[in-house]
């Protein structure tokens, strides 16, 4: 509120530029309560409030610094006085002026930051501006190559309506600004169509990128290696999902996505041989569809593959005019037309016979295979399952969707084994109950994977749930309840599969004599589970089912034997080498069951700071398992390294706050940075949305982590530590520095940082004498009162803020110049002189890289309390933690 007296009176004589010195004086030395104060005053001293500030914007030099400048400081107060008086004089007066100030506003635009941005908008009133007159800067920005400029003003003034998506989203996509893109076609169902219609044209076939980025010459920062089909193709793909919009505005796309599942679908059938002839039907089918051009694509692949008689097939299947038949198909169609081929089931049986021969068959009888689709069924399973000690095999089965629109896979199928019984989950049929039997499947799968008593098998057990998550939100948090599991992908990868004795396990396999009917059927490379099966019990797994429609009702024979082989022979590899680990080359601890969400990650051995090293990929994931006063697999802040990509800097933040050691991707970095950064540091990548599948790829199991983006910084973090199971300590907190993540500190004391400050001449006598009377200002009463409070708590409550880091010998700043080692000046400017002043403060923390100085106060205590949870605290710092 303004005060009854004249608040002009003490700018008297003052000018407008007398003013802004005075107030960037305030501003450099931190005050900035005095400075919110002096410029409230003196948008009532001044004749014009609205063109002084846009006076002092011309002049800036800062405006695109995320910090707090004295323009958005002026700017932020205006706009408060404008709130509070909404009919007063300053808006009243203004009224006829803001068609002359917002031409001078719109260049100023450009170059402010996006917090100044907004409050400038809305103080000069720009949405209701001359639309012609903003208009006609964006198109002056567009002419002078200023798009990503142009696209936020755009975006921001809700001016997309009146201009063109090419024009304006062109540029931004071959700069690869997709965020800008999107931002710029959000909540226009229109323009998202255009765009999408775009984005497809360019998929089309013999589509050529240099057609487009000729047009743009001269645009900076053009990536044109970026535009590729395959880019091209996830970008169609994200918008159809995320804007929910028509497939059929994307055809070449679609056909584009169709062309690469017929030939991974052909690779698999008639290369390696591991799709059954009914499934490689049903999945063509349901892909091609109606599709003509498809129908023909797959002719002309069969042909390549030299499947005349295939290719013949399915032209007759899809009833294909002979002149646009190959001439080859065409005489075969003929053929087949003519002939009664018998040799095909002939052939079905020699396959059949030879595949009992050579790969591992289920031991147990057929009738103690169960498939339950109701949940009066399944209860007859819970009192096998759940019983205390119990083994369970666990597997899961869903269809395939080789990237189809619409085509998200769900679990279809959970089995679990036990010994000498397995039971067959229908998925599909028990949450198609209207919901009535997902409560009581939900409890029992709480109970099975929250019950350390009963081991649970499985073979990359958490993607099987994470893929469960997904398909029934209501078992979305079940990894997190996981404990009392052996995970034998694991174990898989400690077998010693590139020794000599592998290499002879193989041979001997792969030297049982094959027949003619071999040589037919085919024999794949093993890989994945059925390597393990055949490493261990001596044949390998017959997956040819693998791929089959889980989605089909009824589940054929061979299914059924597949899904319920897949669980039981965990059982079996299990129990083999529970007895034999020696001869396997394992550690007696593999087989250890891991505890709640701690699976196979273990503390390092512990060093001191200086000479501790980064675990390697083997060591933060296989190494065994060794015991911790708070966890048996838990590791150090110190051992934990992570990059973080430019999505999650809030989290990189976080993370480094407790001491984790954390690289952060800048905006214009590549994502394939991380996985070098990861390879080559030993860390874990952080990421989120689309890079985590390609970054997954590139780096070791286990080295990447996808983050959720609907989550806070703060959730994510601890999200993140409880996954990786990492135990930070009240000595972590802080241990680094958040600017630049250096971990080494030089410790100063206040007397000689106020020595120091001094010399800087951030510190005159004056302003220290005004300190200390404001300082004693206080009654001895109250004093002696809060400060044997204060006390009182330091002593017996609060966490004591002492980092585990590096140390600088304070012998290495130069202490006349302020110079670190490293030519690095202390940025003591930044410390408020109040802090100076601070009777419970003893000491400064400066980092020894960059300069930047930190001291104890609420933020440490804040932290704290805010990661309790995640703490390893003493009883009396968890008891100031409760209070907060």
């Amino acid at each position: 509120m303004l005060k009854d007296s004249n608040p002009g009176d003490e700018f008297d004589g003052q000018d407008p530029q007398s003013l802004l010195k005075n107030l960037q004086s305030l501003l450099a030395k931190k005050e900035t309560e005095k400075l919110k104060e002096e410029i409230y005053l003196a948008f009532a001293a001044l004749d014009d409030p609205l063109e002084w500030l846009l006076d002092v914007l011309e002049a800036s030099s800062d405006l695109k610094g995320k910090g707090c400048s004295l323009a958005y400081h002026i700017a932020h107060e205006l706009q408060f006085r404008i709130k509070e008086h909404p009919n007063g004089q300053l808006i009243s007066q203004a009224g006829l002026r803001f068609k002359k100030l917002q031409p001078r506003v719109l260049p100023v635009l450009t170059q402010c930051h996006i917090s100044l941005l907004d409050l400038l908008i809305s103080i000069y009133q720009l949405h209701d501006a001359d639309r012609d007159l903003l208009l006609d800067h964006i198109s002056h920005l567009c002419h002078n190559k200023k798009f990503k400029e142009a696209a936020i003003l755009s975006t921001k003034l809700k001016l997309q309506p009146d201009l063109e998506v090419e024009k304006m989203c062109i540029p931004l996509l071959l700069q690869d600004k997709m965020n800008l893109v999107e931002s710029y076609v959000e909540g226009h169902p229109n323009l998202q169509q255009q765009l999408l219609c775009l984005l497809d044209s360019w998929c089309e076939p013999g589509f050529r990128t240099e057609t487009v980025t000729k047009q743009y010459q001269g645009v900076p920062n053009i990536r044109a290696e970026k535009i590729n089909h395959k880019m091209l193709s996830k970008l169609v793909f994200r918008f159809l999902d995320k804007y929910s919009l028509d497939p059929a505005l994307c055809p070449n796309a679609i056909n584009q996505r169709s062309m690469g599942t017929l030939r991974y679908l052909v690779h698999k059938t008639f290369v390696e041989k591991t799709m059954t002839e009914e499934s490689w039907a049903d999945h063509v089918q349901c892909t091609i569809g109606n599709n003509p051009l498809l129908q023909e694509k797959l002719v002309q692949l069969l042909v390549g593959y030299n499947h005349l008689n295939a290719a013949a097939t399915w032209a007759l299947h899809y009833n294909l005019p002979e002149e646009r038949l190959p001439w080859s198909v065409a005489e075969e169609l003929k053929a087949l037309q003519s002939q009664e081929r018998d040799t095909t089931k002939q052939k079905g049986a020699n396959c059949e016979e030879w595949r009992k021969d050579h790969y591992y068959q289920l031991p147990i009888p057929r009738e103690n295979v169960l498939f339950l689709s109701t949940w009066e069924e399944v209860q007859k399973c819970t009192d096998y399952v759940l019983q205390p000690g119990q083994v369970v095999g666990i597997d899961m089965e869903w269809r395939p969707s080789f990237g189809i629109v619409g085509g998200k896979s769900r679990v279809s199928l959970v089995q679990m084994a036990v010994r000498g019984q397995v039971f067959l989950l229908d998925m599909l049929q028990l949450l198609n109950q209207d919901g009535k039997d997902e409560e009581a499947l939900l409890s029992f799968f709480q109970t099975l994977f929250a019950d350390p008593t009963i081991t649970k098998l499985g073979y990359g057990i958490a993607g099987d749930l994470h893929n469960l998550g997904h398909s029934c939100t209501a078992f979305k948090n079940l990894d997190m309840q996981l404990c009392g599991t052996v995970d034998l992908l694991t174990v898989h990868k400690q077998l010693p599969k590139y020794s000599g004795e592998m290499e002879k396990g193989c041979q001997k396999v792969n030297a049982l004599p094959l027949k003619n009917e071999a040589a037919q059927c085919g024999r794949p490379l093993e890989k994945g589970l059925s390597l393990l099966v055949q490493h261990v019990l001596g044949k390998p797994l017959d997956k040819t089912e693998q791929l089959s429609n889980w989605e089909k009702r009824p589940l054929h024979e061979r299914q059924i034997l597949y899904a319920a082989l897949d669980a039981y022979c965990l059982l079996e590899v299990f129990t083999k080498l529970q007895n034999d680990l020696a001869d396997f080359g394992l550690s007696p601890d593999i087989l250890t069951l891991q505890p709640k969400k701690a699976c196979t990650e273990v503390r390092a051995k512990k060093l001191p700071s200086k000479q501790r090293m980064p675990p390697t990929c083997n060591e933060m994931s296989t190494a065994s398992v060794k015991e911790n006063p708070r966890s048996s697999a838990s590791i150090s802040v110190w051992d934990f390294r992570v990059v973080c990509d430019n999505m999650l800097q809030g989290l990189g933040r976080y993370l480094r706050c407790l001491g984790v050691d954390v690289r952060m991707l800048k905006n214009d970095d590549e994502h394939r940075k991380a996985a070098e950064l990861a390879r080559k540091e030993h860390r874990v990548i952080l990421t989120s949305g689309l890079p985590y599948q390609t970054l997954r790829s590139q780096v070791g199991e286990g080295r990447c982590f996808l983050v959720d983006c609907s989550e806070k910084a703060r959730e994510q973090a601890l999200r993140v530590l409880k996954h990786f199971n990492v135990q930070v300590t009240l000595a972590d907190v802080f241990s680094r520095c958040q600017a630049c993540n250096c971990d080494q500190y030089l410790k100063i004391s206040k007397e000689k940082m106020m020595q120091l400050v001094k010399q800087r001449g951030l510190l005159t006598n004056t302003e220290e004498e005004e300190e200390e009377e404001e300082a004693a200002g206080e009654s001895l009463e109250n004093r002696n009162a809060n400060l044997e409070a204060e006390t009182l708590t330091l002593n017996s409550q609060q966490p004591a803020y002492s980092p585990n880091c590096r140390w600088l010998e304070e012998s290495g700043l130069d202490t006349e110049s302020a110079l670190l080692p490293n030519g690095t000046s202390l940025k003591i400017e930044a410390i408020p002189i109040g802090v100076l002043t601070k009777e419970n403060l003893a000491y400064f923390y400066c980092c020894s890289q960059c300069g930047k100085v930190f001291w104890e106060g609420s933020h440490f205590r804040r932290v704290v309390s805010q990661f309790k949870e995640v703490l390893d605290l003493s009883e009396d710092s968890q008891s100031f933690c409760d209070q907060k």
